[in-house]
């Protein structure tokens, strides 16, 4: 593994980290003390760790040369009958995907009023490491709004399904092996197209013109 790919999942390490924290935060805030208790409301990667998502994956992903570069942490536990409030789960459900695009957006905004134009972005190191971030954690929010268990996505999709359709829950929750690795077979084609346009509008700048960072961003 060359530093490039090491520093990609250090970065992704970092971004998916967020992405539980927060969703543990909110869970806390709305009266689930679980993930507080078990001490995973902490910034230090080494708890949230998951061997197989936050390592393996990730390396996989770039050593394949796959479109996309994605992976996740622990799950910090939560207990939803603790939880208060109607739409309690909609709230920690979308907790991590938020985080990720709130971190898209701020450091966007910095590059967005750098005053700099994409080549002198690149050749600065500080706002190379901004433009990865930001495509990462973007990433990550696209990625996890797919409605497939166990993403995200399909956490708010189920708590705004009526009832009369949650046959339509089981099926997903029974078979989401295989609707996962349909996910990936597709995500390049899911991803690329949102996370372009997404990117384009935080920081003011085409994706494409980013050439080889982004060719690493992406696997390529």
């Amino acid at each position: 593994m060359d530093i490039g790919a090491i520093f990609f999942i250090v970065i992704l390490i970092f971004s998916v980290v967020i992405h539980e924290v927060s969703h543990g935060y909110v869970a806390n805030m709305l009266g689930d003390p679980t993930a507080r208790l078990a001490g995973r409301l902490t910034l230090n990667p080494i708890p949230h760790i998951d061997l197989v998502g936050s390592i393996l994956v990730p390396f996989f992903l770039i050593i394949s040369s796959t479109p996309f570069l994605v992976g996740w942490a622990k799950p910090v536990p939560v207990n939803p009958y603790n939880l208060k409030g109607k739409r309690s789960d909609f709230l920690v459900s979308v907790a991590g995907v938020g985080a990720n695009l709130v971190v898209a957006l701020l450091l966007g905004a910095v590059i967005r009023f750098s005053g700099l134009n994409p080549l002198e972005i690149l050749a600065s190191p500080f706002y190379s490491i901004l433009v990865v971030v930001v495509g990462l954690n973007l990433v990550l929010a696209i990625f996890n709004l797919i409605p497939i268990p166990p993403l995200d996505g399909s956490k708010v999709l189920f708590s705004m399904l009526p009832y009369r359709f949650q046959h339509v829950q089981r099926f997903m929750e029974r078979y989401w092996l295989v609707l996962i690795v349909a996910v990936f077979l597709f995500a390049g084609t899911i991803i690329i197209p949102i996370l372009s346009l997404s990117f384009e509008l935080i920081t003011g700048m085409p994706l494409g013109v980013y050439g080889g960072a982004v060719g690493t961003l992406l696997g390529g």
